[in-house]
């Protein structure tokens, strides 16, 4: 299929599932309404709970969910072909991905903001809430240990990308201000920020930034891991500071860098289509790639984020529920924001399956065509072992790409760099946030109110993660450790959503409206722990024991949950909502 062919129609498919599909699930399926107040303002604190306009809670959502994982996903999952790609990126997104994200969004919406693992609680039982907990708390723990690690190796990977990432951080606190305190105009503060965040990345090729070789020797520390401990320290600074003061401005800003970077891989692609002759120069299958697991069930778990993601019910349930103004904003938020990030990955799957053709460098030369295609992705171990090999085919597609637009190539791989550098930057602050609630309503569940206040839970969010990071060396790569089971986990914790949103809906809507999301959950459900499966066997033969005990106790403990919610959900019968729950109150327990 052509390229531009390609972008178009799916284009054109994201809005018509919008427009239909979404709408039909919030009229429908969930009711929205703005009747009733929402958590963010009938809980208002000015630190968590904080109305907020829907254009900049989307920034602040579509950042957090977006992160590394809507490019890293698909740059590797292509290794089984594009066509395979491309269906579950389109197609997932659509039907679970977006259903997912939207549904846990409008579910603790309804119980006052709370986490997934509350709700899991108030629906299904307390056992399921503990366990849910564990599993939330093991994949946030490697989220935010590994989040310090993708951005230390982004920093020495492209030096010039560390100025313009800090400077983010000053530039958002004067927008917050402006904005909120001063009362400036949102537009025109924006355009500012947005203005000075590329000043920054010109002046940092400009003025690259690396760890002198000083202070890595006195501190007998690599430069990975210095930036690992630096960040650990900005995670929790930005955790307990008020949601406006930081993570809502740095979150919405960098949302204008995705549109911004998104804009020119879209002209990118159609000039290099129109003017160029890029094609797709990737196998439309390729079934049985040298090293690599099999199709089924790895595609699904191998590209998450661009399709669905456990996370991102973390996320809508976490921080977005507390902030948004209106019921109704669920809608865009929650359901748009993943059909836009699903866009992300498809930009993605372009640059690398057809971008990469334009010219590669390889240890055997400058390359393009197949033969640049095939230089990278010849086997499993070539592009998806280290982060360098997940990002390298982006990185030169996207800058192939963005070059026939008369952008310098090196000013374009600043712009990926510091682009890539951010949203993972972006998950770290909401990540640690999100650990901060999981273990604050833990602590304030089983009688430890006295500690469960936003410093505790944030110094325990933080210092486990720096245990996770530096527990195999001073370089702070310890997350590694637990990785490869990760994408099972994350993939896992989605099927659970699902499942925790079909119970939701089953006691509120009745008959066979929660198949919107049973059927999902069923199949996300089989996927994941036919991998954990697998991964297990893999785990014992390697005689990784670690692994193994805790891919063990996870999938266990994920077959628990679902077999009790299961049984819930199958004896469920229609209730009407408590409290006013259709208008934004919480259920009663």
């Amino acid at each position: 299929m052509d390229v531009i062919a390609l972008i178009v129609l799916s284009f054109v498919g994201y809005i018509v599932a919008y427009r239909l599909y979404g709408r039909f699930l919030a009229k429908r399926i969930f009711k929205i309404s703005d009747d009733g107040p929402t958590p963010a303002k009938r809980l208002e604190d000015g630190d968590d709970y904080v109305p907020t306009r829907k254009e900049v809670v989307f920034g602040h959502h579509y950042t957090s969910i977006a992160g590394t994982g809507p490019i890293v996903g698909p740059a590797v999952g292509v290794i089984w072909g594009w066509v395979p790609a491309f269906i579950w990126v389109f197609v997932g997104s659509i039907v679970m991905g977006a259903v997912h994200d939207f549904g846990s969004l409008v579910v603790s919406l309804r119980n006052d903001g709370e986490s997934i693992s509350e709700c899991a609680g108030r629906l299904v039982g307390r056992r399921v809430r503990n366990i849910f907990f564990a599993i939330i708390f093991l994949e946030l723990l490697i989220v935010i240990s590994i989040f310090c690690l993708v951005i230390a190796l982004i920093f020495n990977m492209y030096p010039g990308a560390v100025l313009p990432v800090w400077c983010q951080i000053p530039i958002a606190v004067v927008l917050g201000i402006v904005v909120y305190r001063k009362g400036f105009g949102l537009t025109i503060s924006t355009a500012v920020a947005v203005l000075f965040m590329y000043l920054t990345m010109a002046a940092g090729i400009k003025a690259p930034f690396s760890i002198p070789a000083d202070v890595v020797n006195t501190l007998h520390m690599p430069a990975t891991g210095i930036w690992a401990v630096v960040l650990l320290i900005y995670a929790f600074v930005a955790s307990i500071l008020p949601v406006t003061t930081l993570l809502q401005p740095r979150d919405y800003i960098n949302a204008w860098q995705l549109f911004v970077a998104m804009a020119l891989l879209v002209l990118g692609a159609l000039s290099a289509g129109l003017f160029h002759g890029m094609g797709i120069v990737a196998p439309a299958f390729n079934l049985h790639p040298e090293g690599a697991p099999p199709l089924a069930p790895f595609l699904f778990i191998t590209i998450a984020c661009g399709a669905i993601s456990g996370f991102h019910s973390l996320v809508s349930s976490g921080t977005t529920a507390k902030q948004l103004k209106l019921e109704s904003d669920a809608l865009p938020v929650g359901y748009g924001s993943m059909l836009l990030e699903s866009v992300l990955a498809l930009l993605v799957i372009v640059a690398v399956v057809a971008g990469v053709g334009m010219g590669y460098d390889s240890d055997k030369g400058h390359l393009s065509g197949v033969a640049a295609w095939k230089a990278h992705y010849n086997s499993w171990q070539n592009a998806a072992v280290g982060l360098g090999a997940k990002l390298r085919a982006f990185v030169a597609g996207s800058a192939n790409m963005i070059e026939t637009l008369g952008v310098p190539r090196n000013l374009a791989k600043i712009l990926i760099g510091v682009f890539v550098a951010s949203f993972a930057g972006t998950t770290l602050d909401t990540a640690t946030r999100l650990q901060r609630y999981i273990v604050e309503e833990f602590l304030n569940d089983v009688g430890l109110k006295k500690l469960s206040n936003k410093y505790t839970a944030t110094i325990i969010a933080v210092v486990t993660a720096g245990v996770l990071t530096f527990v195999s060396g001073a370089n702070g790569a310890g997350a590694m450790t637990l990785w490869p089971m990760f994408g099972a986990v994350n993939q896992l914790l989605a099927a659970l959503g699902l499942l925790v949103v079909s119970v939701y809906i089953k006691r509120y809507r009745g008959g066979k409206a929660h198949l919107v999301t049973s059927i999902p959950c069923v199949f996300m459900l089989s996927m994941t722990l036919w991998a954990v499966t697998l991964n297990e066997i893999n785990f014992i033969h390697q005689e990784k024991t670690v692994l193994a005990l805790i891919n063990a106790a996870t999938g266990v403990l994920a077959v628990w949950m679902a077999i009790e919610s299961a049984l819930v959900l199958v004896s469920e019968k229609q209730s009407s909502p408590h409290n006013g729950a259709d208008n934004g109150t919480p259920e009663a327990s």
